[in-house]
């Protein structure tokens, strides 16, 4: 946390002492501390909302999946797996993401309707895909849920995997 300087005020005290502020210098003291953590507050959340937009446009395109781009998702999901099931887990998220990567905002994933995938739109459809194909073959489950309620309304999505 930065410092925040004390502000160049007059000294209206009768007590003697120049570091001694007057209730009113204190009162314009606080509102400049104050003032100075919401423009940072305010700062960082323009930074995550820039962040989050950029993640959704990443999400939302869907990869070519070229057989080196497969060969790399393959490695990434069975060390996953790998390291979930030595820390003696039977399931694993392998991926987060808005829920506004779903045509209902994650409705149907919440209420665990069973045509929840139709809602799915770019990687997060094309990681259904590819549980459909290459992982659902080998008895691996999906389980997609919403994995936070900012301000009580559902979030970010979580797919998981799991063989128990």
């Amino acid at each position: 946390m930065s410092k925040v300087e004390t502000p160049n005020v007059k000294n209206t005290d009768t007590l003697g002492d120049e570091s001694f502020m007057s209730a009113k210098d204190l009162k314009k003291y606080m509102t400049e501390v104050m003032m100075t953590r919401a423009s940072k507050e305010f700062g960082a959340m323009d930074k995550a909302e820039a962040a989050r937009k950029e993640l959704m446009e990443t999400l939302g395109r869907e990869l070519e999946l070229t057989p080196e781009k497969l060969a790399e998702i393959k490695r990434n999901v069975t060390n996953k797996i790998k390291s979930a099931a030595e820390r003696g887990d039977v399931e694993v998220m392998v991926m987060r993401f808005p829920n506004a990567l779903c045509t209902d905002k994650g409705r149907a994933i919440n209420n665990t309707e069973s045509d929840w995938p139709k809602t799915l739109t770019g990687r997060p459809r094309q990681a259904f895909e590819f549980w459909k194909t290459h992982l659902q073959p080998m008895d691996y489950k999906l389980k997609a849920m919403i994995i936070e309620f900012p301000n009580g309304f559902p979030g970010d999505v979580g797919f998981f995997l799991s063989w128990a």
